[in-house]
């Protein structure tokens, strides 16, 4: 019987690391000083060279994606309603629920897979406090409308932009918009530094209350300002992160050579699509999902399981809907009826591997599974 194996399988990413002689002098320097966290060297050269590729005023690192999403909320006190999107992964509405915050689903676009601007004012209540809307695969949201909507009716904007790791529209970083954006270092993404993640802020005094907040709240040896959590990140994380900026541009061009391979060979392929590309983005090619049509002669879902069976990992990500999942499903938001969109695209998308270091043969081979169906 075949076995399964590491070795013969292709995984759907897989995360870039710098070479490992080239980190050995950080962890000597690590070893050497016995300062493992608590905002040590590493910590704040890796905060100041993470500003500055981005190009934003401020940055708070983190353990990880969700403890940073859990303080930004908890930074800008966000109670009662968050409106937010059904199509993302489980963290972003779970950080709701650790804050005792009802999410309240709005339907996203076709085009983007981002929340529908359009349907976000006529889900605002007097309950409603902020709006929180995810760059999907990088894609950037509708900022002009969705700061609009919020300025006009006293609410906060937060952005969970954990996939979109050095993306810009027009020259701008996607990081700038709204009052806070949250990014994730998570190994499966762009950018890692092994776990971590971070928030962009546009104050120095609202970085304070994040400094605090992910400290237990501490301000200092014997002033404890708010109930905060340990979410600072250690030394070892950042000493990667700042080996990873010398490395990240290589890694996104290798991302995007991949993408487009794809998209040459997919628009010969009758019932699969891509996503349209958005004018003006300089994208980071985190992801690469195609839509699985009608007329394709496998579902989704049969497809999927093709790929299973050539050891080729593939992933209907976002499938379920958030909605769906036991703890959303009881809100009067989360039905399909309200969600049609959401429903028809998380029944239809695969996203197929991609990372920096995917063979050519591979990426030919996921097209050939693609054009025949087997």
């Amino acid at each position: 019987m075949e076995t399964k194996t590491e070795a013969t399988t292709t995984f759907l990413t897989r995360p870039y690391l710098p070479p490992l002689e080239e980190f050995l002098p950080y962890l000597a320097q690590i070893w050497e000083s016995r300062r493992l966290t608590n905002g040590g060297p590493f910590h704040q050269q890796f905060e100041e060279a993470l500003r500055e590729y981005l190009g934003v005023p401020h940055v708070c690192l983190f353990a990880n994606g969700t403890l940073a999403l859990i303080t930004a909320l908890q930074a800008l006190r966000i109670t009662g309603e968050v409106i937010t999107t059904p199509y993302t992964f489980a963290a972003t509405t779970h950080a709701l629920l650790w804050n005792g915050i009802k999410p309240v689903f709005v339907d996203i676009r076709r085009d983007t897979c981002n929340l529908d601007e359009e349907q976000v004012e006529a889900a605002i209540s007097p309950r409603t406090t902020a709006i929180l809307p995810v760059h999907c695969y990088g894609n950037p949201c509708a900022g002009e409308r969705l700061q609009q909507i919020a300025d006009t009716y006293g609410i906060k904007l937060i952005y969970d932009a954990a996939h979109a790791f050095g993306v810009t529209l027009d020259g701008r970083s996607l990081l700038a918009l709204g009052d806070l954006s949250v990014l994730s270092f998570h190994a499966t993404k762009v950018f890692n530094t092994f776990e971590g993640g971070a928030i962009v802020c546009h104050d120095a005094k609202l970085k304070q209350r994040i400094d605090y907040l992910k400290n237990f709240g501490f301000a200092d040896e014997v002033t404890v300002v708010a109930p905060g959590i340990n979410g600072k990140m250690n030394e070892f994380q950042a000493a990667l992160g700042l080996l990873q900026i010398r490395y990240v541009h290589h890694a996104i061009a290798a991302r995007l050579a991949i993408d487009r391979r794809y998209r040459a060979a997919i628009a010969d392929i009758p019932g699969v699509r891509c996503l349209p590309q958005v004018v003006g983005v300089t994208p980071n090619g985190g992801y690469f999902p195609v839509l699985i049509g009608a007329d394709y002669p496998l579902s989704r879902d049969q497809l999927y399981d093709v790929f299973r069976r050539n050891h080729i990992h593939v992933r209907r990500y976002f499938y379920p809907l958030i909605s769906d999942l036991p703890m959303y499903r009881g809100i009067a938001s989360a039905t399909h009826a309200n969600l049609p969109v959401a429903t028809r695209m998380a029944a239809q998308v695969l996203c197929l591997p991609t990372y920096p270091d995917l063979e050519a043969s591979i990426v030919d081979r996921v097209i050939d599974i693609l054009a025949c169906g087997q």
